[in-house]
């Protein structure tokens, strides 16, 4: 029988708080919950989580019932008027990118982009990937101790978008702080310096502007990069307007270096920390592969997403009310004890690192091969030349305040 809504309570009053007390671990408060309510309120978050994989996976076929629209965190706290008109509006009037639409008008979009992933498509870029990485790990091993975050992660995830992208390598670091720009915003907790907010907000404007100012660049004078392929060789003669392909361009940006980064902080930091450490993977007693998609169900980058109910629903056992904000926390599936013999226990190699950290359904991430090979050559390249890496002396890294994102503040490590 479900229940409702307005009568459901978390276990013993504790609130999830993910910016705070569960910043660093939340997976141990959702084992504790989970089989008491796979579906809670979370009033800090103002939304309902869901915690089971198969709740989840229900919800992200159901296109109906659930709305894309609002997928992204919401700022906590009332920005000033001109501010939020600003974060309203950069991408350009009425702009909408892919992972907020919904059905019919998501196809037609996803569709031209999905043509840019192809695995033809990744493999040819494979040697860029490789090349970047290869002179990032170079550089980063001049030093005895550095911050892997900050060395590589970062730097690497961001360039090897940005190159697929067609993005000159001059605006990298604007591309980087544009997007730092955006998690400001979108994830603001505290009041905040209104001039600061400002400053915040009109960088995203620029964002937008570059955007668009590129687009109709390739549109004019294509090259061998993902916007020209966007503009000119869509299958079957499809292809995106200028317009069109300008309010993709800071997602593709945003999102694909960010969670690439992340994700090589955990997998990096997981491993290090293992019983058998890093000399595991660099005498292939753990398969490059094996380690990226552990890495990726054990703490996903993305911790969760958010729906909303377009009408009544009932998920799990829960009654929700048309407008009903859901975060899906596709962390929470990777460890999902139904799914997994030991959800807790980082183990690559184990063949059981099945997890939604790409989503599913028709926003399935259309990037997913190309982050995986990315991953893996990253991986592949600092074992080459790093054998010996340890994690530096001191205290654990922590979690940058920045959920449902899952970012390190920094990695300290040793060769």
């Amino acid at each position: 029988m479900a229940i409702s809504a307005d009568s459901r309570q978390l276990r013993d009053g504790r609130p999830f708080d993910p910016y705070g007390a569960h910043r660093d671990d939340p997976y141990s408060f959702l084992a504790d919950i989970v089989d008491a309510e796979p579906v809670f309120y979370a009033p800090l978050l103002d939304a309902w989580c869901v915690t089971r994989r198969e709740d989840m996976v229900a919800v992200l076929k159901d296109d109906r019932s659930f709305s894309a629209r609002d997928h992204n965190p919401r700022p906590k706290v009332a920005l000033p008027e001109d501010v939020s008109q600003m974060f309203r509006t950069w991408r350009g009037a009425g702009a909408v990118a892919v992972g907020s639409l919904d059905p019919p008008e998501h196809a037609r979009i996803r569709e031209v982009l999905n043509t840019g992933f192809t695995p033809a498509r990744v493999r040819a870029f494979e040697p860029t990937m490789r090349a970047i990485a290869t002179d990032l790990v170079e550089r980063a091993a001049v030093a005895a101790e550095f911050d892997f975050i900050s060395a590589f992660a970062v730097p690497y995830a961001l360039e090897v978008m940005c190159r697929r992208l067609g993005v000159p390598d001059s605006y990298l670091d604007r591309c980087r702080l544009w997007s730092e720009q955006r998690i400001e915003l979108m994830m603001l907790q505290h009041d905040t310096d209104p001039d600061r907010l400002r400053e915040w907000a009109r960088g995203l404007v620029e964002f937008g502007a570059f955007a668009r100012s590129l687009a109709q660049e390739r549109l004019a004078s294509p090259q061998d990069d993902l916007i020209s392929e966007l503009l000119h060789d869509g299958k079957a003669g499809n292809t995106l307007t200028a317009d069109e392909v300008a309010v993709q361009i800071p997602t593709l940006i945003f999102a694909g270096h960010m969670t690439c980064a992340e994700a090589l902080g955990t997998i990096l930091f997981q491993q290090l920390r293992s019983p058998g450490g890093w000399a595991e993977v660099v005498d292939g007693t753990i398969a490059t592969r094996d380690l990226v998609e552990e890495g990726l169900r054990f703490d996903s980058p993305l911790a969760g997403m958010y729906r909303t109910a377009t009408r009544d629903v009932v998920v799990g056992d829960v009654h929700l009310a048309e407008g009903s904000r859901l975060l899906l926390l596709y962390g929470a599936a990777g460890r999902d004890s139904r799914a997994h013999a030991c959800p807790a226990a980082f183990s690559p190699g184990s063949r059981s690192a099945t997890h939604l950290a790409f989503g599913h359904g028709i926003h399935f991430c259309l990037g997913a091969g190309f982050a995986r090979a990315e991953l893996e050559i990253a991986v592949q390249a600092i074992a080459a030349r790093m054998p010996g890496l340890t994690l530096a002396p001191g205290q654990l890294p922590r979690h940058r305040p920045v959920f449902p994102l899952r970012a390190l503040t920094e990695l300290r490590v040793r060769l």
